[in-house]
């Protein structure tokens, strides 16, 4: 806004303030007008998060999905396909549990399939 003189930007932080409704100008208030900068420039969006490959849950989930056969899943398979990858990449430790139990299975059912 450095382009406007300082009682131009004066107005316009006025008229953006009138035309609010009262509970955000009361909020605005309580915080105090001086303070309220309207013209500030947005904050930069969080880091998207990525596994320890450097790929999104997004991708993640679409190259998984793209190595099954469509025939051979469901919404319903799809969706768990999304919170587990979610889980994973946030690390949430529910996620890691399952995970593990998981590997932990299959290679139970492979060491019963040998004997």
């Amino acid at each position: 806004m450095s382009e406007f003189s300082a009682e131009e930007v004066a107005k316009r932080k006025m008229a953006v303030f009138d035309s609010m409704s009262p509970r955000r100008q009361k909020h605005i208030l309580k915080k105090g007008y001086d303070k309220w900068d309207p013209f500030a420039e947005p904050k930069d969006p969080i880091d998207v998060r990525k596994d320890k490959t450097k790929r999104t849950t997004q991708t993640l989930v679409r190259e998984f999905l793209q190595s099954r056969r469509t025939e051979h899943y469901t919404n319903a398979y799809g969706r768990g396909v999304l919170e587990i990858a979610l889980g994973i990449v946030n690390e949430d430790d529910r996620f890691r549990g399952m995970y593990e139990f998981a590997c932990w299975y299959h290679d139970l059912l492979k060491k019963e399939a040998q004997e």
